[in-house]
């Protein structure tokens, strides 16, 4: 049987961790969606062995690309030969499946952001990481706290005769309110719809205020699932919201695309380590370096007892270090 060459994108978020796998004509071979349950290190090492074993001893990987949160983290790991930011994946993998696409909305598991194109190229972009409201762990909370699945959550909200007018600034305040209607005898339907819409109100107001929303929209990330949202966002502006088909995994499958340009372009060999690899024991720990009055927080990660990377300095002392010599006192 024939050799298959596949690039990898890998995502790892705090919610989730995301994998993918494409082809030379960056065609979808295999995606996961796994939980990172805060440890992002277990998640990644489970994804690969998963996605090993989907793809069998016939597929040769070519090319990496890692992004999300714990990009860096990701790289170490499995040798990437990209390492690039959730905006720049998030895009290339958005103008693949709806070419032209002018506005990007994504809301993801712990922070939510908005990216305006023009001609192809990111123009304006915002991100929110500082408040959870609206987010997809917010939503699972409330879900799990009115004994609803998550992935029902939505419905409820279609189903609103009258929805309530919810506080959606503040995660915090929005549950007070939440749960102050829910005391009034406010239906559950009218409350997750008044929520839809004050979170996507809040969305508006915070992020993409000032900036002009153009068709092509495109809606991405695990909060594209919930029509609750989807519906409130195409009743606030007014416009049709597009959910692409790899609507959960975007950041992965760009990431997978710009390593494969990447490698295309160079002509190098990849620096994925293999799937074996992978499966070694790592270990991060964070170290405060006292040289100077910076007081950086470094993050080392080690294997085996060996230092395979530092990052998180100003200066460039502990994340120049060759490996072989690496260590943080």
């Amino acid at each position: 049987m024939s050799k298959t060459s596949l690039y990898l994108g890998i995502d790892v978020g705090s919610v989730s961790t995301n994998l993918v796998a494409i082809n030379e004509n960056d065609e979808v071979v295999d995606k996961l969606y796994l939980r990172t349950g805060g440890q992002p290190i277990n998640a990644l090492v489970k994804g690969m062995k998963i996605l090993s074993e989907h793809l069998g001893k016939n597929a040769i990987v070519k090319g990496v690309g890692t992004t999300g949160s714990g990009r860096n983290l990701a790289g170490v790991i499995v040798g990437a030969d990209i390492v690039k930011n959730e905006i720049t994946t998030h895009a290339i993998a958005a103008q693949n499946l709806i070419p032209g696409v002018r506005t990007i909305l994504e809301i993801g598991g712990q922070d939510s952001k908005i990216i305006i194109l023009k001609n192809g190229i990111v123009y304006d972009f915002a991100m929110n990481t500082v408040c959870a409201a609206g987010t997809g762990s917010f939503l699972d909370r409330q879900a799990a706290r009115l004994e609803i699945s998550i992935e029902e959550f939505g419905s409820y909200a279609l189903r609103s005769k009258s929805p309530v007018r919810i506080a959606g600034r503040c995660a915090v305040f929005a549950e007070s309110d939440m749960i102050h209607k829910q005391q009034t005898g406010h239906s559950i339907e009218d409350i997750i719809n008044g929520l839809c819409e004050a979170l996507v109100r809040n969305y508006l107001n915070n992020l993409a205020k000032g900036k002009e929303i153009e068709e092509p929209i495109v809606f991405q990330g695990g909060v594209a699932a919930n029509v609750g949202i989807v519906a409130a966002f195409e009743k606030a502006i007014g416009k049709k919201i597009i959910i692409p088909k790899y609507y959960d995994v975007m950041g992965a499958f760009g990431a997978a695309i710009i390593a494969r340009e990447e490698v295309s372009r160079s002509g190098r060999t990849t620096n994925f380590y293999g799937f074996e690899n992978c499966q070694k024991d790592f270990k991060a720990r964070s170290i405060e370096c006292n040289d100077c009055s910076n007081m950086c927080e470094v993050i080392e990660i080690t294997s085996d007892n060996e230092v395979l990377a530092c990052w998180g300095d100003r200066c460039g002392k502990w994340s120049a270090l060759k490996k072989e010599n690496q260590s943080v006192s």
